[in-house]
């Protein structure tokens, strides 16, 4: 793939766009969280960026790691989305780096409905608060759970209250 879209961000964002990684055909842009919505609907209404298929959304923990960015503060964590436009046969990685005290992105759900179960997905596994998610509640873990299991400091073996529900066929 060309750097088509990179250009297109840079010249529709100049400063906004913080990096950009061409290698091996995988195109990323990073971002600030609060650019995501403006840049995603970008994306995805420009009729010459056409990213209409949501492919995935997670985090990345980068505890333990080399920072990727020359900063003072070395983020600990990466929010990243992939897209892909099916008519304009591209994709773009989308990655946002965060600090701990600043877990919050705003939900793409409202732009790619598909990213809605993934969002919850990644605020039960890893934390991450979706501002305005129309339904942000754990997906996989019960409501009692304590801590995110897939951050890199989660205890493998930390003892979780025991819940006991009783059902009721009504």
């Amino acid at each position: 793939m060309s750097q088509t879209v990179l250009n297109a961000l840079k010249a529709k964002f100049g400063d906004d766009i913080l990096d950009t990684v061409s290698a091996h055909s995988d195109e990323t842009v990073v971002i600030a969280a609060s650019k995501l919505i403006e840049v995603c609907t970008f994306l995805k209404d420009d009729p010459k960026m056409d990213f209409d298929s949501p492919v995935f959304l997670t985090c990345i923990d980068y505890l333990g790691h080399a920072s990727t960015i020359d900063d003072d503060e070395s983020p600990r964590y990466a929010y990243v989305v992939q897209l892909r436009s099916l008519s304009k046969r591209h994709r773009i990685r989308v990655k946002v780096y965060l600090q701990e005290n600043s877990f919050k992105v705003p939900t793409l759900s409202g732009l790619w409905a598909g990213f809605n179960w993934l969002e919850r997905e990644t605020f039960d596994m890893y934390g991450i608060e979706f501002e305005k998610h129309p339904d942000l509640r754990r997906i996989y873990l019960y409501d009692e759970f304590v801590g995110y299991p897939l951050r890199k400091d989660y205890p493998k073996d930390k003892h979780q209250p025991l819940v006991r529900r009783e059902w009721s066929d009504e």
